[in-house]
């Protein structure tokens, strides 16, 4: 284990600003952190940036590049020479990546911040745990670290930021929250993304019977694929597993993103001629498997019979590393405590949420935020927009101006359905 202890004589606002996550927010973050003339510190898991974003690469945003660059990534990487894409154009994953996240991590002072396969393992204060009050503002954040090798690395920093997003912590297929019985076992024929069924993946989909599980974006862009490898491979068959009485598919050309919008259009047209099989208020319960197909079972006692399952049940942020913090986190949307009734799916779209910054994404940990996707927890489809505004306002408060920080704006595309079933 390798142990960096601070320098003698070394205050705690001269060490860097640790931001977890090398994703587009994470890398705005660090942006900002250099642009307000402190150090940023960038621990990253993956041996690249934007890790996550690669494991969609083939997937297409529905968001144009105007909602995905952030103002001051901008204008940093404009005077660096950078070629701004379209405002109107839609990038794939892997042009999110090409175009502006492995720019972002090649700019010089955040190409010299990263630190990549650290995953970090551990967040906490510099000799004090949990319980400790006492000099507690005054310490350091340590944070624990691991390599794909084993070895494990500390780093001591003046605040953190966690952006490390929620991708890599899918939510089960059990309908309670809970993994149903089975889903272990046949763990090999779940993918808990979308899968790229038209290029990589088209062997193991084409011609086989196929469960998509999940009513969100994600679960319709996965229908979509699949319904046009049907096209082509007429012995594959589709079918969607829905907990509620009917599939909500958005408000189509009302949906001031056309894109969000053209995808329920497109289900709801493949759903009326029949080339998709919706099994409504199925809740998974166990797996089962034995000769022929899988059998799942749902809640009531419907069986499904399939090949393979597209579990796009959405995710959760991962808080066990945090654990030695003091968080404000609500109970049930798993998101810091005053931003909950602004994002909680039961009442927002991701286009009516309220401006928000540095103040509901506080914690009784001073220095500490949780930001983008993750600050959102098990809330759904999430802008990139958002997140930016974000850092900005958590930045401004780190550097004490604090009137930068309260003056949050955030305008987002509105009519979006990204709700729970």
């Amino acid at each position: 284990m390798i142990t960096l202890s601070m320098p003698r004589g070394t205050r705690t606002e001269e060490l860097p600003v640790a931001i977890i996550g090398a994703g587009p927010v994470g890398l705005t973050a660090a942006l900002h952190v250099a642009e307000r003339g402190m150090r940023p510190l960038i621990l990253e898991a993956g041996e690249g940036p934007g890790t996550y974003v690669r494991d969609w690469a083939h997937v297409g945003m529905f968001s144009p590049w105007e909602y995905n660059v952030d103002p001051l990534a901008r204008r940093v990487l404009g005077d660096a020479g950078w070629a701004a894409p379209p405002d109107d154009e839609l990038p794939t994953g892997a042009e999110l990546v090409e175009r502006l996240i492995e720019p972002l991590a090649d700019l010089p002072a955040i190409r010299s911040a990263i630190r990549y396969g650290r995953r970090v393992v551990g967040v906490s204060r510099s000799g004090i745990d949990k319980l400790s009050d006492r000099g507690r503002e005054d310490a350091p954040f340590v944070i624990h670290s691991r390599g794909e090798d084993g070895v494990e690395e500390r780093f001591l920093a003046s605040a953190v930021i966690d952006a490390s997003g929620t991708w890599g912590n899918p939510n089960p297929l059990g309908s309670a929250g809970l993994s149903a019985l089975g889903e272990a076992e046949h763990g090999d024929l779940i993918s808990r993304r979308i899968p790229d069924v038209s290029g990589a993946e088209r062997g193991r989909y084409a011609g086989r019977r196929v469960l998509v599980v999940g009513a969100g974006d994600s679960a319709l862009n996965a229908l979509l694929d699949l319904c046009a490898l049907a096209e082509q491979e007429p012995a594959t068959e589709v079918v969607w597993a829905l907990r509620g009485s009917e599939p909500r598919l958005g408000n189509g050309a009302a949906d001031q993103l056309p894109a969000r919008g053209s995808l329920g259009s497109r289900v709801r047209e493949l759903v009326a001629s029949g080339a998709i099989e919706v099994v409504p208020g199925f809740r998974t319960e166990a797996l089962e498997g034995g000769s022929g197909a899988l059998r799942v079972q749902g809640r009531n006692g419907t069986m499904i019979g399939i090949d393979e399952i597209i579990a796009v049940t959405g995710f959760r942020p991962d808080l066990d590393m945090l654990r030695e913090l003091r968080l404000a986190i609500d109970p049930a949307v798993e998101s810091p405590t005053l931003l909950a009734p602004l994002i909680d799916p039961n009442v927002h779209s991701c286009g009516t949420v309220p401006p928000h910054g540095f103040a509901e994404l506080s914690h009784p940990e001073p220095g500490f935020f949780i930001v983008g996707m993750k600050s959102y927890g098990r809330a759904p489809t999430f802008l990139l927009r958002t997140g930016y505004e974000q850092v900005r306002s958590v930045v401004a408060a780190l550097a004490g101006d604090l009137d930068s920080a309260r003056d949050v704006e955030l305008v987002l595309p509105e009519t979006g359905v990204c709700g729970v079933a």
